[in-house]
């Protein structure tokens, strides 16, 4: 009996133990010991490959053209009324509708905005866009707009140095300006490109500083080449590209896979003020022509004819009785004592060449007076009552948008 008794009793105890250490074992299996012995080693697989850039990358280009891409900030000190907005004046109002010949303007931006949504009523104004190093001398190339009416502006290069730029000068009808920074051991410039090797479908990259977040890379394609009649500015011949381009990359570069620079990044086609996929910029030739003229004389130098073209519409050729594909301009109106009335152009008379040059449309007749040196003799040739008459004028020069206002 009492060895019955005793054998329960263990059997139980046996059993309690038992169920203790299952419960134990289960919830915290450390104070029992790890009965799962530890990985002693684990087999992976590395990259045997030693090359340090991934294949096609463009990391060699962003690395040769990045440093010479910089930051500029450029500020207004001048007291905004009480009759003046407070936002931005350089931000234009989101348009109505959809884009038309009469609004198409409206809905192009410029690339700068004020993070801050516009400055208050005693604070200066503040733009922030980018700037390309192109010289040795610390020549900078952006954009007009980025600069324009500033009272100081500053440079802020890749390397964290700042700096206050001198304004050498801008023209507003390409919108390009070239500013100058004095500072030692400046980043290597930009290489210029060139423009006779670009082609539509080529890679290009956008560089510059979107929002004032910092230098920022984009990729796309060139999208299109001498793209004009967009009513940005005065003289056009754009690069189009799909490289994402937003607010701040005014005035900072688009460059080839070379490293290369192609282009001044300067407007986007824009519902939002944000990248859609088309945006342009002024070419490397037309740039640096601009550069080169305004080093050199303090101003760019066009020629100017003094006469108001219009383009040759079906009702102006049916009125004209001239041929159903003529080509050419009419002139609707010529300034009093100017180049093209000295030289005998009357109002009416259909300008069909200029120095052996086919004008197409005002479009071409403007640039292909400008680039005339003022003072030459130029050999014109206009359809005048359905005569061909050859005439000769001296090419005056274009005046200013300030002097065209006076």
């Amino acid at each position: 009996m009492m060895a019955k008794r005793l054998w329960l009793i263990f059997a139980q105890a046996v059993t309690v133990f038992l169920a203790g250490y299952f419960v134990i074992s289960t919830l915290k299996p450390g104070w029992v010991g790890n009965s799962i012995k530890p990985f002693q080693s684990v087999t992976i697989s590395e990259s045997s490959l030693t090359q340090d850039v991934s294949p096609g990358s463009y990391h060699e280009a962003v690395k040769k053209s990045m440093p010479a891409i910089v930051n500029v900030f450029s500020s207004k000190n001048e007291k905004i009324s009480q009759n003046k907005p407070t936002t931005n004046p350089h931000q234009r109002p989101k348009p109505k509708g959809k884009p038309t010949p009469e609004n198409q303007e409206e809905w192009f931006n410029f690339f700068f905005g004020d993070p801050q949504g516009g400055p208050s009523q005693d604070e200066p104004e503040f733009n922030t866009g980018s700037g390309v190093l192109i010289s040795k001398e610390g020549l900078i190339l952006t954009n007009h707009h980025v600069i324009e009416g500033a009272d100081k502006i500053e440079i802020a290069l890749g390397d964290g140095r700042k700096t206050i730029a001198k304004l050498i000068g801008s023209d507003p009808e390409t919108d390009i300006a070239v500013l100058k920074i004095d500072l030692p051991d400046l980043p290597e410039p930009i290489v210029l490109g060139n423009l006779a090797n670009v082609n539509v479908g080529d890679v290009v990259l956008a560089i510059g500083n979107p929002f004032g977040v910092g230098q920022t890379v984009t990729s796309g394609i060139v999208s299109a080449l001498g793209r004009d009649h967009l009513g940005i500015n005065t003289f056009e011949n754009f690069i189009q590209t799909d490289a994402a381009i937003n607010p701040g990359n005014s005035g900072g570069g688009l460059v080839d896979t070379k490293g290369q620079l192609i282009g001044i990044n300067t407007a986007i086609f824009s519902k939002s003020g944000g990248s859609m996929g088309i945006g342009f910029a002024i070419p490397v030739n037309l740039a640096k022509q601009v550069m080169e003229s305004i080093v050199t004389n303090g101003s760019v130098t066009r020629g100017w004819m003094g006469v108001e073209p219009r383009d040759l519409s079906p009702e102006i050729i049916e009125a004209f009785k001239l041929p159903k594909d003529a080509k050419g301009v009419l002139i609707s109106g010529i300034l009093k004592n100017g180049p093209a009335e000295l030289g005998g152009l009357k109002p009416g008379d259909i300008l069909k060449e200029v120095n052996d040059a086919p004008i197409k449309d005002v479009r071409s007749l403007l640039n292909t007076v400008a680039a005339l040196t003022p003072g030459s003799n130029t050999k014109v040739v206009v359809d005048r009552k359905g005569q061909s008459v050859v005439l000769s004028v001296a090419i005056g020069k274009r005046p200013t948008q300030k002097e065209a206002r006076k």
